[in-house]
């Protein structure tokens, strides 16, 4: 670590890595926050977003950031969260239409149904 790395807080740490070493979120996309990164406990919480809700390989890049961090002398545990897709939407349960815009997959049914449904024509 150099002197100037030093005078940075674990979170801008955490942040600098994931901004220099993990490119691919962007690339694909994705966002990533560090929502905490206590120096005392040791405890480091990133929130990975935007593309990364549902992608097909969101599992491979936790790993390897887990993997990462769980090496630092001063992080004890790495936990991230990558929201499922349709907890922003509100899940199943949400109306079917939000301001006007509908949701369902391909406006045609309920979440992954190959039924319309009796109201379609």
């Amino acid at each position: 670590m150099s002197e100037s790395d030093a005078d940075r807080s674990l979170q801008e740490r955490v942040e600098m890595w994931l901004a220099r070493e993990m490119p691919i979120i962007q690339m694909h996309g994705g966002t990533s926050a560090v929502r905490e990164a206590d120096p005392e406990t040791g405890e480091v919480v990133i929130e990975l977003g935007g593309g990364c809700k549902g992608c097909s390989v969101s599992d491979v890049t936790t790993g390897n950031i887990e993997a990462e961090l769980i090496t630092w002398s001063e992080i004890e545990e790495v936990t991230i969260r990558v929201p499922d897709p349709r907890e922003s939407l509100g899940g199943p349960e949400q109306a079917e239409s939000i301001m006007g815009v509908d949701r369902t997959e391909g406006g045609r049914g309920d979440w992954g149904s190959s039924n319309p449904g009796k109201d379609h024509l």
